[in-house]
């Protein structure tokens, strides 16, 4: 295969074609074949797999997901990247690129007709701005999934593995190990890519649960309860629900649910686990606060 992960052959193709990085796209194409072939293993990618690609640029990373998998599908938004693709990929029979938003994609409906409804794997380059809900759609989707393994920038794969009590501990932590469990598999420098992003970046593979790891009663209020303790990190675990518009429970509800779990009444939001946030949402909601009441 023409190696793309060879920078030469990168530039080559971005001055044949004429190409212009979008800023709004968050585009950086990988110029490293250890750090390819790192995702590759890190995905746990065989010749059984199905995979989604989402942004393959002009297709570095498509190449190496076609020679280990089964089947790849890509799913590109930037119209000039499609003509280059086609040419980038011709000698691959197991590839289909889509143009298209993935964001707006029938993902469900996508396995079904290319995959028969079975688990696929996601692998992925995303751009900071668009890392969080692209990954939250996916879980949220329910799209049958085995796992997703992406390149982030590295902050954002430091908060999802984050545990309690830490500085990158928040909601998005939370939100990724309900669904996954999250495996940093590599540290990737500014200087394996074109152009070079300001920051160092982050594969990381969120591998999905079989099983929730904890039973939420209502997964509204669950959600709720989560965003609310982390808009005001510094207050305690009271008063940031107190304080939130979100939650309409009332100042002696949250008071006694807190004081029913045996927490102090000054526990901080920062520290409680995934599983506390679930004793609090089913304990709450038990009370018949189905997020209702007046404050």
């Amino acid at each position: 295969m023409a190696e793309l992960g060879n920078p030469k052959k990168t530039i080559e193709i971005i001055q044949k074609y004429e190409f212009d990085f979008q800023k709004r796209f968050g585009q950086n194409f990988l110029i490293d074949t250890h750090v390819l072939e790192k995702i590759v293993r890190a995905a746990d990618i065989s010749k059984e797999d199905f995979v989604l690609e989402i942004g393959p640029g002009i297709g570095t990373m498509t190449q190496y997901l076609a020679e280990a998998a089964k089947r790849v599908t890509a799913v590109e938004i930037d119209d000039n990247l499609i003509p280059i693709l086609e040419e980038t990929l011709k000698d691959y029979d197991n590839v289909s690129v889509i143009h298209g938003d993935i964001l707006k994609l029938d993902l469900n409906r996508l396995v079904q007709e290319q995959n028969d409804g079975k688990p696929i794997k996601v692998v992925a380059n995303l751009p900071y701005y668009i890392t969080t809900p692209i990954i939250m759609g996916l879980f949220e989707s329910r799209v049958p999934l085995i796992n997703i393994t992406v390149m982030v920038q590295k902050e954002v794969a430091d908060r999802m593995q984050a545990g309690p009590g830490t500085k990158d501990y928040g909601a998005l932590s939370l939100a990724v190990q309900y669904y996954a469990s999250p495996y940093i598999a590599a540290n990737v420098p500014p200087n394996c890519f074109i152009p070079r992003p300001k920051v160092g970046s982050s594969v990381i593979r969120l591998t999905k649960h079989e099983k929730k790891p904890v039973n939420v009663d209502n997964e509204e209020l669950f959600w709720k309860l989560i965003r609310a303790s982390f808009n005001q990190r510094r207050k305690t675990l009271q008063n940031g629900l107190n304080n939130s518009p979100e939650i309409t429970l009332t100042k002696e509800t949250i008071a006694q649910a807190i004081e029913s779990l045996g927490w102090s009444p000054t526990v901080r939001g920062e520290t409680l686990t995934l599983e506390q946030f679930a004793q609090l949402a089913n304990c709450l909601s038990g009370m018949g606060g189905n997020d209702g009441g007046e404050k």
